[in-house]
This record gives structure tokens, C-alpha cells and sequence, in this order.
């Protein structure tokens, strides 16, 4: 399997990155076990989660998905082989938030605990914090880096202003910088990343992560009418994307899908891998099935016709 540098930092990462959200919450342990095993099977070791996972499901408080994957490395003894990034920042209760220096001590220390690990390969700030300088969020990561706890950082949901200045600090202090960011990017939500966040990640090199890269699941094709909005918990977001742009950009996706005996979600996650700049598009499932379909994306080659008719569907 092909791997990917993941900005300029040491981590080779396989090209498709399999989101941690589900574990916990749509999808038990058994199941994530099962999920987990198929993946590594594949011979893909990216795998993305957040301390947050899943504070909002029932019964829930958040670490449920860093504990399941801690737990099936420990059964597997597959760690070494793993590149394992979680996120901090996102509120995990009352006063348990954002990316001060003391928090991020604190909220690492569980991150571990939970993952059953002494280094996370990639520590995330989950969203920006306005509330504290970004220099003193850079040298709090510094002495987890210093301290072999954490190989590299990354950001979440920052801005392209906020990452210029993140950037800046970092060289003007000699502070780690951040290797990649996750943005909401997909075919359908194009315009806020291609703007400003594209053009600064491949100029300087920052590796790019997009989450929801199948739209909460709409460009699998699998919900084209309000009739279809049951199907599943994320079925309620349905209807920002089922309007004439969203069915367009479905058009071209079975276009495409047909042409190469594929699926709409292999060929929509193919053509977030063919984008320059772009390291890994993540990508969640809750079923064995669900995994092995988005996995075959990874031997996916799109022609230069292919990526112009879903770029135009989609523009």
C-alpha cells in the first residue's frame, strides 16, 4: 500500500485514514473490533480519533472510542505499526475544554491512558481557542514532543488566518509546527477549503486530512429523496445536500462509478486522493462491508475526464 509523508514530519501514512467516531457510539466494540481488523488487514495504518468520541450519544462521556482502539491494540499487539492521532480541545465536561497549557497536560495524560500507548504519532487541536495565545498551546506541545509523548501536531478546524499565525509563532520561537490540519472537505463542500486553507497547505507543506470526506454519507449515494432520510442516525443532515447541485454531483458520481465498476463513494474518496496537496481523506464505517467498499477507493485511478466531470458537477 502506498504511503504518504503527512506534512513534513516523519509519519508515513497510508492515503485513506480511517475515522474513530463511530467506535462507542453506532458501532460496539465487537463491531469496531472487527472494523479495526479489516482495515490493518488491507494493509492501511492510519487511524484517526478524537478524546471527545462520543460525548454526545447516550450513556456516553467521552473517551469511548480512544479506549476501544487502546483495547484492540493491546489485544493485537499491533501498535508499532499503527499511525494512532487523536485531538484535544473539544468541551468533555464542565470546566474540561480548549488548549491551554495545564488542559492539554491533563487531557494527554487520559489520551494515553485511554489508547494504552506512551506517544500518540499525531496530537490535534480539535478547534481553535481563542481564549488562549497560540504560543503558549505550541510550547505545551513542544514539551509533550520533547517528552516522547507526542511525535507531531496537527490542528482541526482552524482557519487559514489562524494557521498562518500558528506558522509564524512556530518559526519566530523555534516551537513545533502544525504537520497537517483536518477541514470539512468533500465534493460537495468545496468552496471554504479551496479558497485559502488549499493554496497555504501546499505552500507550506501542511498535510491535509479532510473529515466528512463522504458528505455524513450522502455521496454514497445511498439517500436521493427524503424517503431515504431514515436510513441511518446521520440521515437528518441529508437535507442541506439533497437540492439540484447535490443531485448533480450524485449524476456524475454514477457516471463515473459505472465507468470504472465502482461505487459512488469509492470514486467521490478517489477523487479526494488524486487532489494535490491532499494526504488523506478520513472515512468512517460501521460495518465490515461499509469498510471493504471505502478501502477499494484506494486502488482507485481516476483520469484527468473523470476528475473534470465531477469537478464541473460539483463546481
Amino acid at each position: 500500500m502506498e504511503k504518504r509523508r503527512l506534512g513534513r514530519s516523519d509519519l508515513m501514512v497510508s492515503p485513506l485514514c480511517l475515522g474513530g467516531n463511530v467506535f462507542g457510539w453506532t458501532a460496539d466494540e465487537a463491531t469496531s473490533f472487527r472494523i479495526l481488523d479489516a482495515y490493518v488487514d488491507a494493509g492501511l495504518n492510519f487511524i484517526d480519533t478524537a478524546d471527545v468520541y462520543s460525548t454526545w450519544a447516550a450513556g456516553n462521556s467521552g473517551g469511548e472510542s480512544e479506549r476501544i482502539i487502546g483495547q484492540w491494540m493491546k489485544a493485537r499487539g499491533n501498535r508499532s505499526g499503527l499511525v494512532i492521532a487523536t485531538k484535544v480541545g473539544s468541551e468533555m465536561g464542565p470546566g474540561q475544554k480548549g488548549l491551554s497549557k495545564s488542559y492539554i497536560r491533563s487531557a494527554v495524560e487520559a489520551s494515553l491512558q485511554r489508547l494504552q500507548t506512551d506517544c500518540i504519532d499525531l496530537y490535534q487541536s480539535h478547534r481553535d481557542d481563542p481564549d488562549t495565545p497560540q504560543e503558549e498551546t505550541l510550547e505545551a506541545y513542544a514539551d509533550l514532543i520533547r517528552e516522547g509523548k507526542v511525535r507531531a501536531i496537527g490542528s482541526s478546524n482552524f482557519t487559514a488566518a489562524r494557521m498562518r499565525e500558528a506558522l509564524a509563532i512556530s518559526a519566530k520561537h523555534g516551537l513545533p509546527r502544525y504537520e497537517s490540519v483536518q477541514p470539512k472537505y468533500n465534493l460537495y463542500d468545496r468552496a471554504e477549503h479551496e479558497a485559502e486553507l488549499e493554496p497555504l497547505c501546499r505552500e507550506e507543506e501542511i498535510g491535509v486530512i479532510p473529515y466528512y470526506g463522504l458528505a455524513s454519507g450522502f455521496l454514497t449515494g445511498k439517500y436521493r429523496s427524503e424517503a431515504d432520510f431514515g436510513k441511518s442516525v446521520r440521515g437528518g443532515r441529508m437535507a442541506a445536500y439533497l437540492n439540484e447541485r447535490g443531485k448533480r454531483i450524485l449524476s456524475a458520481l454514477d457516471a463515473v462509478a459505472a465507468r470504472k465498476a465502482a461505487t459512488p463513494a469509492q470514486v467521490a474518496l478517489a477523487w479526494l486522493m488524486a487532489r494535490p496537496g491532499l494526504t488523506a481523506p478520513i472515512a468512517s464505517a460501521t460495518s465490515v462491508e461499509q469498510l471493504q467498499d471505502i478501502v477499494r477507493a484506494t486502488n482507485l485511478r481516476l483520469e484527468a475526464a473523470d476528475i473534470a466531470e465531477l469537478d464541473q458537477a460539483s463546481a
